[in-house]
This record gives C-alpha cells, structure tokens and sequence, in this order.
C-alpha cells in the first residue's frame, strides 16, 4: 500500500472507531487526544494486519502514537518485508 494510501486508510479506521469524520483527524496529533481507546487500538491490529498481511504488536497505537507514526512504521514494516530482512528493533538499554 503506498504512503498516502496508508495515511488515508489510518484516518478513515480511526474516524470509524471514534465515529468523527475523516476531516477533523489530524495525522499529526495523539490518537490518545481524540479519546482512542484500548480496544480501539487492539482493532486497529487486527484491521492493519488484514489489509496488509503484516503481523504488528498490539501496542501499535501506544507505541506510534500519531497516524503518521503509525503509516511510517507500516512503510517500513512493508519494506522489510518485501525484502526479506527482518525490521530493525531498537537497542533495549542494559
């Protein structure tokens, strides 16, 4: 899926979940502000890995917080996988 697509699909699930119109999502703010919600964030799982086939961890949302977090981690999640190289974790402090 290319990058605006992403950022269009993202806008219109999460519209859906907090039933507000598309329009007054910004892809920029905390998701938390707009008053997403733990099972909200759980379905948007699901929904990504089902239209991308990517498997994502359930702290998704927590961990992108925004949608363009969210669109930018999937644009590379999709990268790797199409290369085969798995994606790159961040260093956990010792």
């Amino acid at each position: 899926m290319p990058d605006r697509d992403v950022h269009r699909w993202l806008t219109e699930r999460i519209a859906h979940y907090l039933q507000l119109p598309p329009a007054e999502i910004d892809p920029r703010v905390k998701l938390r502000t707009y008053g997403l919600e733990s099972i909200h964030a759980l379905s948007l799982c699901v929904d990504v890995e089902e239209a991308t086939g990517l498997l994502v961890e359930p702290t998704l949302a927590w961990d992108h917080p925004t949608i363009d977090a969210i669109a930018a981690h999937l644009t590379e999640l999709q990268s790797h996988d199409r290369t085969g190289a798995p994606p790159e974790r961040p260093a956990t402090p010792a």
